[in-house]
């Protein structure tokens, strides 16, 4: 099984494989949004582990459930409890600022479209204007790939990449909000110097992903600890690349304390670009040892909230120029996933 303690070796090993960026964070204190989150959460942990001399503020909803979460690690954490739509409040003093709070079910983007909207808007307002009131120096705001729209084939994506995003389609009221509060980060970089930094991540996985998550990488998961097989209900030709939870902190940190203000940075293992059909395959064949098939069973998604098939290949070059580099592949993502569920 994967346990804290694992967890915490594993981080102690991103540390010694970041130094520059954990030094940077030295006496430093980082306020992080959605703390509790899967990315959030991992983020408060490798920064308490590896800089002790660090503060971490956790902005949360739930301070009970805060405490459970960091139980192991409260000696450095602070919590602030409270609704990201709401003005941001903290008397003490803030160096850096991570917005990683978001809305991330698939089914809230078709069901709930204006309250993705509103949180995403209200909630990257507030940190930005607190921010600016706070006068830091590093500001990282966590977007998605989902940007991009649907691209149709596999060439490289990258940063200055367009988008086919259709605003009369409901659920573009998820990407269309990160594409808004993109464009606020650079405004407050313009027009009141907040060094504003987007991330925009591939989908993430690891350790911690909750066991009734209901995006893809973790129904794969529970059909094999529950020994069922992978029932898809399209012929799985999406082609992203995905990112490990440990890999997301770093180039998250990474674009913190060395990224360039009012620019966006692209977040992905690229060799693990693959169909959905060719990853649900990876973890009934490889993974599972063929105990476990693999079928499709076409049917209408319109309801899912999924968006419509695309090939999102993205290009990393510009965040390995920093010094970053992804490091967990598929397998191992998956494995270490599985192990966490079970739990």
């Amino acid at each position: 099984m994967y346990s804290e303690d694992t967890l915490i070796c594993d981080i102690k090993e991103l540390g010694a494989q970041n130094t520059a960026v954990f030094s940077a964070l030295k006496n430093k204190s980082v306020f992080i949004s959605g703390a509790t989150g899967l990315i959030g959460s991992t983020l408060v942990k490798a920064i308490v582990t590896n800089v002790p001399s660090a503060k971490v503020i956790a902005f949360v909803r739930d301070e009970n459930k805060a405490k459970r979460v960091f139980q192991n690690y409260e000696q450095n954490i602070s919590f602030v409890t409270g609704d990201i739509r709401e003005p941001v409040a903290f008397d003490g003093q803030v160096d850096y600022v991570i917005h990683a709070a978001s809305e991330t079910s698939s089914k809230s983007f078709v069901e709930a479209p204006v309250n993705v909207i509103e949180i995403a808007l209200s909630g990257t307002r507030n940190l930005l204007e607190f921010s600016r009131q706070k006068k830091i120096q590093g500001f990282v705001y966590l977007s998605s790939m989902e940007v991009y729209g649907a691209p149709h084939n596999d060439d490289k994506i990258f940063e200055d990449h367009g988008t086919d995003l259709d605003t009369m389609n409901v659920r573009t009221s998820y990407p269309e909000s990160k594409r808004l509060c993109e464009s606020l980060c650079t405004a407050y970089a313009s027009q009141f110097q907040v060094p504003a930094k987007v991330v925009r991540l591939t989908q993430t996985f690891g350790p911690g992903v909750q066991y009734n998550d209901g995006r893809v990488f973790a129904d794969f998961s529970r059909c094999l600890i529950e020994n069922r097989d992978i029932i898809l209900h399209t012929k799985g030709e999406t082609k992203r690349s995905y990112l490990y939870t440990l890999d997301a902190a770093s180039a998250i940190l990474t674009v913190l304390v060395k990224g360039k203000p009012a620019e966006a940075y692209n977040a992905a293992n690229e060799d693990t670009y693959c169909s959905i059909y060719e990853m649900a395959q990876l973890v009934a064949q490889k993974i599972g040892q063929g105990k476990i098939q693999v079928k499709i069973e076409e049917t209408d998604i319109s309801n899912f909230g999924y968006a419509k098939t695309l090939h999102m290949n993205l290009d990393t070059t510009k965040l390995k120029e920093l010094g970053w580099q992804a490091r967990t592949d598929l397998g191992a993502m998956f494995i270490k996933t599985i192990q966490g569920m079970q739990g």
